[in-house]
């Protein structure tokens, strides 16, 4: 069960009701959850493939930038040369689709995929970090590389302030 706290700092983050959070994914050093595991099936029924769906805006915006720096296609071509890169992300991929499993929910629209382009793409760093955030370093290369470059975010205290 997700703690009302959390619920409220999520909200505070998205700027918006979330949808279907299972549990808090991983903290962020200031104490809010900056990734939360989600239900692969939202409440309304739609399909989710997103199991770790980045939630701090400080960490969103920094990653946005280096989407649009090119980075995504720098790792698609990294990806196609080099077998052993590809192979550590394929593992992520399933290791994506292992933790989904665990979650209980059986979703024959999103079976096989995960998300963030993966196995074979790079299409969403937000989602490759929202792994290595969740699942922890060493899951996901390009994910543990995305963390490298964003600097620690929250240095200038919490994103959201949630009254207790």
């Amino acid at each position: 069960m997700t703690e009302a706290r959390d619920v409220a700092a999520v909200t505070a983050q998205l700027g918006r009701e979330p949808r279907g959070i299972h549990a808090v994914g991983h903290r962020c050093p200031c104490g809010n959850p900056d990734v939360v595991t989600t239900e692969p099936r939202l409440p309304n029924g739609t399909p989710f493939p997103t199991t770790y769906y980045l939630t701090c805006p400080r960490a969103a915006s920094r990653i946005g930038t280096l989407e649009a720096s090119g980075l995504m296609k720098q790792m698609q071509a990294r990806l196609a040369e080099d077998d052993e890169l590809a192979a550590a992300y394929r593992t992520a991929h399933e290791r994506y689709l292992v933790a989904r499993a665990a979650l209980g929910q059986d979703v024959p629209e999103i079976d096989g995929i995960s998300a963030g382009g993966m196995p074979d793409r790079v299409k969403c760093l937000h989602v490759l970090a929202g792994q290595s955030l969740a699942q922890g370093r060493g899951v996901n290369p390009l994910g543990d590389e995305v963390l490298d470059l964003l600097g620690p975010w929250w240095e200038s205290g919490p994103c959201v302030d949630v009254d207790d």
